[in-house]
């Protein structure tokens, strides 16, 4: 049957069939049984008008009830028109439609225009009409012949989850006048076929009168040729600092390898407004915030410094610097105007420095006079890249990967150690390696909510950061998920953080990372961690050893760090004395334990 969508650009045909006009968003995915038709730019295809100006807010009904976004809350997180968003990788545009004009596109089978080559497409978009969003099934076609389907959910834009949200916006227009709610916005990836060119992409078909698909923007993301991934690290939450005015900050970071150039990416990950970044630079650590010579100055896009808009993230140019293996570089970052809360990784175990109040840009002191102040957290600052290599090793976990109760500032890490022992041999390729720890995380729920200031930065759930934090890292190859314990300590059953690791595993191998797990290490004497705690932990790991081929290899953390008197509990030997963590000898273990062999794909 052949119907026409209301609102459907002129000259679309949608094929549509009789059982998939009956399901809805919470009963099943729509799939469009295509009618192939000349493949349209995106913007060509909009229907709907989502964006209105606060002075007209009946010029725009996006949710079919005279709901839009506001123009003005748009501006303020830095989304304007035509601005490309660089997020988890992909590069954006948001639509340069004036408010009141169309600017998205209702999914109903539409052929849009998309070329290149990627890992993934990525999607900005949201439901509206249903609080569970709205889900279809679209096709990706190559320009070989073939074609590829892909699922694609939109959380809805009032009721959807804050940890996944690309940007939040705090009001809803209506014809009725303004009011204070917040609204959603989502950055959704599927993947696709690296090997081959894609020539144009079918967007999944209506999914019922009950819901939309809107979907405003798509790229194909495409990985970081001629780079990898040195050194890095997790957004846990947004939180107090500061406040900083015309300061710099001088950040310390270690990296794994080495690279004739480098470029860095700073990220505004959870914000709800842009940050201003004047300047920043780059060096090798001499000592404290005393760089070995004059730090090299970094650049974006041609310009000495950049705004990032909220929820997105910013690549510098490349700068031809010798990056060296295993070695502490300074990464500074003027900040012009005042910043009272930012995006961090909370658990540094690492000094960094913080120029006096009103100091001004001091990016280019080779000095460390100038920086008074110390932190022990990463603002912004999210990723190292080094020019060549042969890509990385992707670290994914909570505390003990994070570093909790190693050295400060010793970079004893089990990824740094495991970074040392690939760059000390020659049988498998010298990987960089990435820490994605977070203090805190868990495999299934959020510690920190994904919108707002707090002081929880534990992060959003492993699965909801995967793609940020592992799928879009550079040159990522292997990823090895090291999480549970926080879980099953906090009452989730072991068939849930099954569910939850398989489903890590699933999403990584269908971008062509190779999956590595570890067993979850024991915690007896840590508050909390009772008989019950343990019987849940050892279900987990049972399932690890034999899994069925869901995991490509599986490293044993647990049977390296437990005692072989009282299984329960770490040896005594690798216990940094609060009985969850192992200290310095412990992670040392770890990582000393691993097949180098099963990190290869």
């Amino acid at each position: 049957m052949l119907v026409a969508r209301r609102g459907t650009a002129t000259g679309i045909a949608i094929v549509v069939g009789g059982a998939a006009l009956a399901l809805t968003a919470a009963a099943a995915p729509a799939v469009a049984t295509e009618r192939r038709t000349e493949p349209l730019p995106l913007e060509r295809l909009f229907d709907n008008r989502a964006v209105s100006d606060d002075a007209r807010p009946s010029e725009a009904d996006f949710d079919g009830a005279g709901q839009s976004l506001s123009a003005q809350d748009l501006t303020a997180a830095g989304w304007t028109s035509g601005r490309t968003l660089a997020i988890d990788g992909a590069r954006l545009t948001w639509p340069r439609s004036a408010p009141g004009r169309p600017d998205n596109v209702r999914a109903n089978g539409q052929a849009v225009q998309l070329t290149g080559r990627g890992d993934a497409l990525s999607f900005l978009v949201a439901g509206t009409g249903s609080p569970g969003g709205a889900t279809g099934t679209g096709t990706v076609h190559y320009q070989d012949g073939s074609r590829t389907a892909f699922a694609l959910s939109a959380p809805d834009w009032r009721t959807g989850p804050l940890s996944t949200k690309v940007v939040a916006l705090p009001h809803i227009n209506s014809p009725s006048g303004q009011r204070t709610e917040k609204v959603r916005l989502y950055a959704v990836t599927v993947p696709a076929a690296r090997d081959r060119e894609i020539a144009s992409v079918v967007l999944p078909a209506d999914p019922g009168p009950d819901a939309d698909l809107h979907v405003f923007a798509a790229a194909v993301r495409s990985p970081a040729q001629g780079w990898t991934g040195s050194w890095s690290a997790s957004t846990g939450g947004y939180a107090n600092a500061g406040p900083w005015t015309d300061q710099t900050l001088r950040l310390v970071v270690h990296t794994s390898t080495g690279g004739p150039r480098a470029r860095i990416r700073l990220a505004n990950t959870f914000a709800a407004a842009p940050v201003h970044i004047g300047h920043a630079s780059i060096a090798v650590q001499r000592a404290g915030a005393a760089a070995t010579s004059a730090p090299k100055r970094l650049a974006f896009s041609g310009k000495p410094g950049t705004q990032i808009p909220a929820g997105a993230e910013v690549f510098s140019d490349p700068l031809g610097f010798a990056v060296p293996a295993q070695a502490n570089l300074l990464v500074s970052i003027h900040l012009p105007g005042t910043v009272a809360a930012v995006p961090v990784h909370a658990r540094a175990f690492q000094h960094s420095y913080v120029s006096a109040a009103g100091s001004g840009d001091r990016t280019g002191d080779s000095g460390g006079a100038a920086y008074p102040g110390t932190i022990t957290s990463w603002p912004f600052l999210t990723g190292l890249d080094v020019g060549g290599g042969p890509g990385s090793v992707v670290a994914l976990g909570d505390s003990i990967t994070d570093g909790d109760k190693s050295t400060v500032d010793g970079n004893r890490r089990w990824p740094d150690v495991l970074a040392r022992r690939l760059q000390a041999q020659s049988q498998v390729p010298r990987y960089g390696v990435l820490n994605h720890g977070i203090s805190a995380n868990r495999v299934v729920t959020d510690r920190y909510p994904g919108d707002g200031v707090s002081t929880d930065t534990g992060g959003v759930s492993a699965q909801h950061r995967l793609d940020r934090d592992v799928l879009a890292q550079t040159g990522a190859r292997t990823v090895v998920v090291f999480e549970g314990i926080n879980d099953v300590r906090w009452g989730t059953s072991a068939d849930e953080v099954i569910a939850g690791l398989r489903s890590i595993a699933d999403r990584a191998r269908a971008r062509g990372l190779r999956v590595v797990a570890a067993t979850v290490v024991p915690c007896e004497g840590y508050p909390g961690c009772t008989s019950e705690v343990d019987a849940r932990r050892t279900a987990v790991n049972a399932y690890l050893r034999n899994n069925g081929g869901a995991f490509d290899a599986v490293l044993d953390f647990d049977a390296v760090i437990r005692d072989p008197e009282r299984p329960q509990r770490m040896l005594p030997a690798y216990d940094s004395g609060d009985h969850l963590h192992p200290g310095d000898a412990g992670l040392r273990a770890m990582a000393e334990s691993i097949d180098l062999r099963k990190l290869v794909p």
